[in-house]
């Protein structure tokens, strides 16, 4: 799924924002609404849970051919088969993750700099996640916003797709686009929202606002292959 690797909208699961639904009942709403990529990403749960909500997510993404991603948890990744994993700084490191998941299954890195991501990018990475974009109140370890520049100049320094993330709305997601980024990454903005079809439905229109903006030279040209795919 690697050449096939969409961005656009780039839903992150949250447990504790999707009650009293389900993760599955956001996640299939979600998907109506156009969501590009889910990302298993639970903090709390045991491995044994991961494992089993991983084989439960992979019934409601496969059919719909969308790529499940899981956070941090390669053992996990492998051991369901999901599409990839999305590592971050304090994590597995990424060459490595590279060299257990293999060529064939897609690897996310988190950056923050320049210079992390270009170390992503030569360890194999296929996409990064970058930000904290605007801030966040998900990610209590997120380090201080780097704003609309600090997007801009990872995406300008890369050769792979980057997805903005941090903070990221509807009513925002077209400006992170039109600085380079190929998608917009959320979790808060459809798992909090009271209609996460609706709230994933506006966020890819505004992605493509964002393209054409960029398009128009508003902003930097995104990046729209994959190396190696």
């Amino acid at each position: 799924m690697r050449n096939q690797l969409d961005l656009s909208v780039y839903v992150i699961t949250s447990t504790a924002l999707a009650a009293p639904r389900s993760v599955f009942d956001v996640v299939r709403a979600a998907l109506r609404g156009g969501a590009t990529v889910v990302q298993l990403r639970e903090k709390e749960l045991s491995t044994r849970e991961l494992i089993e909500m991983a084989q439960a997510l992979l019934q409601v993404t496969r059919p719909a051919g969308v790529p499940l991603i899981v956070n941090d948890r390669v053992d996990v990744a492998l051991a369901v088969d999901a599409d990839g994993v999305h590592v971050g700084q304090e994590d597995m490191p990424a060459g490595l993750a590279r060299r257990l998941i293999g060529p064939g299954k897609i690897l996310g890195v988190s950056a923050e700099t320049v210079e992390q991501a270009l170390l992503a990018q030569r360890d194999g990475a296929d996409y990064l996640g970058v930000g904290d974009v605007y801030g966040t109140a998900t990610k209590p370890d997120a380090g201080p916003p780097i704003g609309l520049e600090g997007l801009r100049r990872v995406a300008e320094a890369v050769r792979i797709p980057v997805v903005g993330i941090g903070g990221i709305t509807p009513r925002n997601a077209a400006d992170v686009v039109a600085h380079g980024a190929e998608g917009v990454a959320v979790i808060s903005a459809v798992f909090g929202a009271p209609d996460p079809e609706e709230a994933t439905r506006r966020l890819r229109q505004a992605v493509e606002q964002g393209r054409r903006r960029r398009a128009g030279g508003s902003g930097v040209r995104g990046h729209m292959s994959v190396p190696g795919a």
